[in-house]
């Protein structure tokens, strides 16, 4: 019963904060016009934990909106930097087939010294919510956090950014929400498209 309740707050939070972000970026993006535009997108995720087990497998789809981060955020920040708001489901796969859903924010920063004609380099990283229908020995609830830090590229066709790929460091734990608290770590690797 306690569990249920945790789960309940957890989720309600998550909601409500994801909902007035979204909502707090649209209203911004109506007042000024020199953001750059936003981006949609969807991508493939394919993973695999290495801690505390090595044997779960991740298979997801994402899709997710770019902001300006000055669009989100009101305040003075480096022209490379976007803000991301990413949901994603799919299944995590052991001895048996699992849902697996999340939602999370990330801040993206573009490497614009690596840059080239063909590839834009960033990192991102970010935290959010996650639900897995699995636990391993020890990991207390369903609905944990959900902190990620990757690297990736944004690949140019013509001139124009359609496709891209990154490498995530990806982890679930309830931060001492409950007492058993063992975290599953895993890369992630994504590849996808912009529309």
């Amino acid at each position: 019963m306690k569990r249920n309740i945790k789960n309940r707050i957890i989720i309600t939070i998550s909601l409500v904060l994801m909902i007035a972000i979204n909502s707090y970026a649209v209203s911004a993006g109506e007042k000024k016009e020199t953001y750059t535009s936003d981006k949609h997108g969807m991508s493939v995720v394919i993973g695999k934990t290495y801690d505390p087990t090595n044997n779960i497998d991740f298979y997801m789809l994402s899709g997710f909106i770019i902001y300006d981060y000055e669009k989100v955020w009101r305040h003075k920040a480096p022209e490379q930097l976007r803000f991301k708001v990413e949901g994603s489901i799919g299944a995590a796969h052991d001895e048996k087939t699992r849902l697996v859903t999340s939602m999370n924010i990330f801040a993206l920063m573009y490497l614009d010294f690596l840059e080239t004609p063909h590839f834009k380099p960033y990192i991102e990283g970010g935290i959010g919510i996650i639900y897995t229908d699995f636990q391993v020995r020890g990991q207390g609830l369903r609905i944990n956090f959900n902190p990620q830090l990757g690297v990736g590229t944004e690949i140019r066709n013509k001139s124009e950014e359609t496709l891209f790929f990154s490498l995530r460091l990806h982890h679930i734990s309830n931060g001492g929400l409950d007492d058993d608290n063992v975290g599953v770590n895993s890369v992630m690797g994504m590849l996808g498209c912009y529309f």
